[in-house]
């Protein structure tokens, strides 16, 4: 019985410990963008906070890394709109409160739905991020992370299906998305939205997104019944093909062009 009683002393201790540190993280790239004003001190702590990917035998970190890409990109993410709301403490805050649930609720989890929308929080926030970053930078860098953004992506939410060869739809999105990235680098568009500083709402991130959200929708429905069922993809389809139409078609004049 004292054996039971120790085992769940330190379980509620390690979980307040494991609470603790993520919340200190959070708060602590918070206090590093501030008070340094530069993006690089909180990348590199991000880049410390993730010593585990690398605490086994080195024939196994690239296996880590393929598992954290997804968590990465997002902190990375955060990061980057961190810095970019300098002027909107508010929004600095909200982010903050953002990536410590992030942290504590949305990463730990397992179940597919949780890891689709790990996946979907990961395109969505490092193509924003990129965008926000990556306007004076040559195409060939841009197209090539946002393939591994594809990659990263693809490769997570297939590994909850047990895909035998989620290796290969995983390249495969990850060209998709590296090819839209080419092709919205050279026409790059995002919304400002009152109060949030330099944060804008790329445009490309919401396409990818979309396109994205119908391309898992369609491969859940051939998982389960061997074929896609329009049914089952179709209102998918038409919200993310109306926000996009809508997007290109109506909101461009707001837009700014980031390139």
């Amino acid at each position: 019985m004292d054996l039971l009683k120790s085992s769940k002393r330190r379980s509620l201790l390690s979980e307040l410990i494991y609470v603790a540190l993520n919340l200190a993280l959070a708060l602590a790239l918070l206090v590093v963008v501030r008070a340094i004003e530069s993006p690089l001190p909180a990348i590199a702590l991000v880049i410390l906070s993730k010593w585990r990917v690398f605490a086994v035998r080195p024939r196994y970190w690239m296996a880590h890394i393929k598992a954290n890409l997804v968590d990465f990109i997002v902190s990375l993410g955060f990061v980057v709109l961190l810095y970019a709301a300098t002027d909107a403490f508010i929004l600095q805050i909200a982010l903050t409160a953002l990536y410590a649930a992030w942290l504590l609720f949305v990463k730990p989890r397992s179940k597919r739905l949780f890891v689709t929308i790990q996946a979907g929080a990961a395109l969505f926030i490092g193509v924003t991020a990129l965008s926000i970053v990556s306007y004076g930078w040559p195409s060939s860098v841009v197209v090539a992370l946002m393939w591994v953004i594809g990659y990263a992506t693809a490769r997570h939410v297939l590994g909850s299906y047990d895909e035998p060869h989620s290796s290969f739809y995983s390249l495969l999105w990850g060209l998709v998305v590296a090819e839209l990235g080419w092709l919205t680098y050279h026409w790059t568009v995002a919304y400002a939205i009152p109060g949030f500083g330099g944060v804008m709402l790329s445009q490309a991130a919401l396409i990818i997104l979309g396109i994205g959200f119908v391309a898992e929708r369609s491969y859940d429905s051939y998982h389960r019944h061997q074929e896609v069922r329009v049914q089952e993809v179709m209102l998918p389809a038409l919200l993310s093909g109306s926000i996009i139409l809508v997007m290109v078609f109506f909101f461009n004049s707001a837009a700014h062009n980031l390139f």
